[in-house]
């Protein structure tokens, strides 16, 4: 194998204690679907600060040999006979679409993966490198900035400030107990302030954060048990806004269902914080389900929307979504309505390298943003189980030809250089700077 001969990075694997070692002799590997491909430091980068490395149970590592180029399934340490090994994947920093997954090979009885994603990762030079592509330069969520000390003080704060709204008391557990970066952030008062409102949804997502039925997945964090008011849902918005610059105030969280479903409370909450002040961003995360309701909040004052998908086929969409009481149509609509309103419209892409950058895939995702009032990608790697996710995809889109991540990006740069790719929602002063 010709690659062999380039500088390739070691693989990086765990001992049934979870401690993690680089082999010399062997490279790492990455996969796409079926594809295998070694790790070389030209198509890697260093590992950013505030991922982490993951250990893979249930599986084995595949590397490939340095010496004959082949790729091999190791079951033991090559050095330690008799020690068994286990793959290690890298859980990248936000901002980082990766573009290879961790290549392993499941035991027959494996359990289903937890809800991260599981970058390829090796190792050079006396450090990790992955296989990813930096989307989002912003530090909106870089934990150097994210003083525990500081967030304490902000906790103590809002506490006197504002000692009865539930929903600062909701946040409290996001930020203490999820480590949640934008509810760190309401309590820094920076960029972002997440607003969680409903306790319910209209779609039963293969890899929803905080509901999980009749599977093995355990969830990231707990669904919100309550519906705030609209009182005190605005008394959050309107605090953030009026002490933070260029602030984003936000709907639709991991640790909620779906928005669009608590209507009848963030349609006066959006009015009540519009009486207060024009400024800030008022966003809603949303699987765009329902576009009258959703016309409603843009009548409101609702500022930009951010759509979540796997995929712009149909099919690929619903085995992943699993709508109820809605269909693909639906939020093509409420896409649609958005650009009618004039509103800002992010595309909350769920990407694998595997599928996402098949070319079926890739020729739809260009149809689409052609025909569609698309004014960002955020690129969000999908938390699920790589093979498992495949697999169900295989059912619906047999593995065509890969072009790779860095090609898609760069195909959809060439093709609508205006539209804008990146990780977190923009505040409004930075619209006009996205495609029109």
């Amino acid at each position: 194998m010709s690659r062999r001969k380039k500088p390739f990075l070691r693989a990086i694997v765990a001992n049934e204690q979870g401690e993690f070692f680089d082999l010399g002799g062997y490279a790492a590997v990455g996969m796409a679907g079926r594809h295998l491909i070694p790790l070389l430091e030209g198509e890697t980068i260093h590992m950013p600060f505030g991922g982490e490395h993951l250990f893979m149970p249930d599986r084995r590592p595949i590397v490939c040999n340095a010496e004959t180029g082949e790729f091999e399934v190791l079951t033991e340490n090559p050095y330690a006979p008799g020690e068994p090994v286990y793959p290690v994947a890298a859980f990248n920093a936000p901002g980082h679409m990766i573009c290879l997954v961790s290549a392993y090979a499941e035991e027959p009885d494996a359990t289903t993966l937890p809800l991260f994603s599981f970058g390829a990762v090796g190792w050079l030079k006396g450090a990790s490198r992955v296989a990813a592509i930096r989307v989002d330069r912003e530090r909106r969520q870089d934990v150097r900035l994210m003083s525990q000390d500081k967030i304490m003080e902000g906790v103590f704060r809002l506490r006197q400030i504002m000692p009865s709204n539930r929903l600062r008391t909701h946040l409290e557990t996001c930020a203490l107990t999820y480590g949640c970066p934008a509810a760190k952030n309401f309590f820094l008062g920076r960029y972002e302030a997440p607003l969680p409102t409903s306790m319910h949804c209209n779609a039963r997502c293969r890899g929803c954060l905080s509901l999980q039925r009749d599977t093995d997945i355990p969830t990231t964090q707990d669904r919100i048990d309550f519906t705030p008011t609209a009182d005190e849902i605005a008394e959050i918005a309107i605090y953030h806004i009026q002490r933070t610059g260029s602030a984003v105030v936000s709907f639709g969280q991991g640790c909620e269902g779906e928005p669009l479903l608590a209507a009848e409370v963030i349609e006066p909450a959006i009015r009540l914080i519009r009486k207060a002040t024009e400024q800030g961003t008022i966003h809603m995360n949303t699987n765009a389900s329902l576009p009258s309701v959703l016309e409603g909040l843009f009548e409101a004052g609702l500022d930009s929307i951010r759509v979540s998908m796997n995929s712009v086929r149909e099919s690929c969409y619903e085995t992943y979504f699993r709508p109820k009481g809605y269909r693909f149509d639906d939020v093509v609509e409420s896409i649609d309505v958005a650009g009618r309103k004039g509103k800002f419209v992010s595309i909350n892409y769920l990407n694998l390298p595997g599928f996402t950058d098949a070319k079926p895939e890739v020729a739809a995702l260009l149809s689409f943003l052609g025909s569609r009032p698309v004014h960002m990608i955020q690129w969000r790697n999908l938390n699920f189980d790589p093979v498992r996710y495949w697999q169900i995809m295989s059912n619906k889109s047999p593995e065509p030809e890969l072009i790779g991540m860095g090609r898609l990006l760069a195909q959809i740069h060439e093709t609508f250089p205006a539209l804008k790719f990146g990780y977190f929602n923009p505040p409004k002063e930075k619209f006009k700077a996205c495609r029109s």
